[in-house]
């Protein structure tokens, strides 16, 4: 997927929610889409990033952007609904979502883990993800266009390793929450659920999780897009249930 180049129109006229969009491979995510000519709702806890990020694509040219403030950590399942009356009041329908916020939490043993931190993250790596997805998914059945829904993930949902907890078993929630919604999914409707692990790239997350590691060594978020577009663009229509790297 790296040597995907995606056509210029790819997304023209799509509407796609962005999670994490203030920062990192979220806001590279969004950027990249917008200028493929969709119509990206930003989502994320911080509005002062989200503005940004908004700002980044209207000077660009690109289609107004949707800001809308939303802390995963402590959003009640009301405000998920209140989301999607918001989204099918204004557009009627998404064509795309990826879910890509998410935090590192404590890199611990697990007996050695805060209880309160472990439950924080599986709130906002997982709860989140069910919620959106439970509110969500009937706006993109919605759309007269193939629809499709990407949940990142991490090389340590796949195989475990020591250290990682709560983020590791999240990421092994991902994957799961991706299969079982792509097998729901097949044949009855128009979308596709897909995961995608970035891999290393140069990210806050990234710096975080290995502070002796030189951060530009890595890979820059926009350098990893290609896989983001190939996999929310018509051009992977037919592929579901799959567990992707970029």
């Amino acid at each position: 997927m790296q040597d995907y180049q995606a056509p210029a129109d790819l997304l023209k006229g799509r509407i796609i929610v962005v999670t994490g969009a203030g920062a990192g491979l979220g806001r590279a995510a969004a950027k990249a889409y917008a200028e493929h000519g969709a119509t990206v709702i930003l989502i994320g806890r911080t509005q002062s990033k989200l503005e940004s990020c908004y700002d980044e694509i209207v000077a660009a040219g690109h289609p107004e952007p949707i800001i809308v403030v939303m802390d995963f950590a402590t959003a009640p399942e009301g405000d998920y609904a209140n989301l999607r009356d918001r989204l099918e009041e204004t557009f009627g329908h998404l064509d795309g979502i990826l879910v890509n916020a998410s935090v590192l939490g404590e890199r611990k043993s697990i007996e050695q883990t805060n209880t309160k931190s472990w439950m924080d993250l599986m709130q906002i790596n997982v709860n989140s993800v069910f919620l959106l997805s439970k509110y969500l998914l009937g706006l993109c059945k919605l759309s007269p266009n193939d629809t499709s829904v990407i949940l990142t993930s991490s090389s340590v949902g796949r195989k475990g390793r020591a250290y990682w907890g709560a983020y590791a078993v999240s990421k092994f929630a991902t994957e799961g929450m991706m299969q079982v919604m792509a097998d729901e999914l097949e044949n009855t409707s128009n979308i596709r659920v897909n995961s995608l692990n970035p891999g290393a790239t140069n990210t806050e997350m990234r710096r975080t999780a290995y502070p002796a590691e030189n951060p530009s060594s890595n890979p820059k978020p926009e350098e990893k897009m290609n896989a983001y577009l190939y996999l929310m663009g018509p051009d992977s229509i037919g592929i579901n249930g799959q567990a992707y790297n970029a």
